[in-house]
């Protein structure tokens, strides 16, 4: 029976590492965004390999992708009214929170359910600041935070 051997990982600075350890991690996100849509198209734009970029490219990965990050759902109850839902959405982007998923219920009794996913790292305001906020938006009858 082959015993399986474990990655071992090291947190190094980034100004530390090889400069193809941060092109490669420059072109997975031109992939990723869009921005490249080929490894090939990616790799030219950046003067690497494409070998170099397969080399590396399931080895070299930012810090940040690997955190586990602040994601928090909220429950989110609002009026039937036209807006509502768009408001809500502006108080996110204005707070710098990322939404990653939303998900809304069809209205029963005049109130729909929305339950929104969202990166909380990069907000400008505390959490307790952002529920405050969405509760004092128009068309907002109730905000719970459901996960997080």
């Amino acid at each position: 029976m082959e015993t399986k051997i474990q990655p071992e990982y090291y947190l190094v600075e980034a100004k530390m590492l090889p400069e193809i350890f941060i092109k490669v991690v420059q072109a997975k996100e031109l992939l990723q965004t869009g921005e490249a849509a080929t490894v090939g198209e990616a790799a030219n734009a950046l003067g690497i390999s494409r070998s170099a970029f397969y080399k590396y490219k399931d080895s070299v990965t930012p810090f940040k992708d690997m955190k586990g990050g602040h994601i928090i759902t909220f429950n989110i109850t609002l009026l039937d009214k036209k807006g509502a839902l768009s408001s809500v959405l502006s108080v996110f982007t204005d707070t710098g929170a990322n939404i990653l998923t939303i998900n809304q219920s069809i209205p029963i009794n005049g109130t729909a359910l929305v339950t929104i996913s969202a990166e909380t790292t990069e907000m400008r305001i505390t959490v307790e600041e952002l529920l405050s906020e969405l509760q004092c938006t128009l068309g907002v009858k109730k905000v719970d935070i459901a996960a997080g």
